[in-house]
């Protein structure tokens, strides 16, 4: 994998609960850190396109800090593929949907956001699933923070 890590891409299935949770923790946790990297988040699937995060992932969010400033679900484009250093699935679900899009030359850069556990959808489970999921992305967060400023 290329050292130099720039730019993250994190994608679940809609765009609406795991991954802008995961580019939310992300920005502040990497703004923090002192690191400048970009971030987007963007989904497998294109059902709920131009619509904000579920409000119960924004929700829990905030309370423990987290802006999800303007986000608008997108689905992922071909282009992501050229234009991020790493591409980081939820789960291996949506990690498999980028394998079979994703040019050859690409392939190093997909992983699952907690390296080799998955992120559990929340969206059909109660309010503590959203809870968990933050934990999980706070711990995936800090885990990447400590290789970045390798």
């Amino acid at each position: 994998m290329n050292n130099k890590i720039e730019s993250v891409l994190v994608v679940c299935m809609g765009n609406i609960c795991r991954s802008p949770t995961a580019e939310a923790v992300f920005r502040q946790r990497f703004s923090e850190a002192g690191l400048q990297v970009e971030l987007d988040s963007a989904g497998t699937i294109a059902h709920h396109q131009g619509e904000r995060p579920d409000a119960r992932s924004m929700e829990a969010g905030r309370k423990r800090g987290y802006d999800f400033g303007q986000m608008r679900a997108r689905q992922v484009v071909s282009d992501d593929f050229e234009r991020f250093d790493l591409i980081l699935a939820a789960d291996r679900d949506n990690l498999s949907d980028l394998k079979r899009r994703c040019p050859a030359e690409h392939q190093h850069k997909l992983g699952l956001i907690l390296g080799d556990q998955e992120v559990p959808d929340p969206y059909y489970g109660g309010d503590r699933g959203f809870e968990l999921v933050l934990d999980l992305i706070e711990t995936a967060a800090d885990n990447l923070i400590q290789r970045l400023q390798k």
